[in-house]
């Protein structure tokens, strides 16, 4: 049985689909940084995951800096023509996560953040550089 093959519209439609959701992610990872959370990280999740595209993770300093943080990444989403899918945290305010469809973005406590681990979890995916020089 062969398979059938993808248009060049529905492959030119995917790449556009992901760069944007890259401009996204480190839109978003530059945003959070601008709001003073800490090592901050964007992973690549390509062919990792039938979820989202592009995983942010960040550190905050307290539930008020990070919902305020989270609440800014939500106000540049459309921006990149995302917007915002589902909004959760935890009941003691120690992570927050943010779904946009291709991207995910996670804003923890620092203790949580290392308590699941996520980094170790996604650890083959690749990191995207999205520091300014």
């Amino acid at each position: 049985m062969t398979t059938p093959k993808t248009s060049d519209s529905t492959d030119s439609s995917r790449t556009d689909q992901r760069a944007k959701a890259r401009a996204f992610a480190i839109d978003a990872a530059r945003s959070l940084t601008d709001n003073q959370c800490t090592d901050t990280l964007v992973l690549d999740l390509k062919a990792r995951s039938p979820v989202a595209d592009f995983l942010v993770i960040t550190s905050g300093t307290s539930d008020r800096q990070m919902k305020s943080a989270a609440d800014d990444v939500v106000e540049i989403a459309p921006n990149t023509g995302h917007e915002l899918v589902r909004q959760s945290a935890d009941n003691r305010h120690t992570w927050i996560v943010s779904d946009f469809g291709d991207v995910v973005v996670h804003v923890f406590e620092p203790d949580t953040r290392a308590f699941y681990d996520l980094e170790l979890l996604w650890g083959d995916a690749a990191k995207v550089a999205w520091k300014r020089d």
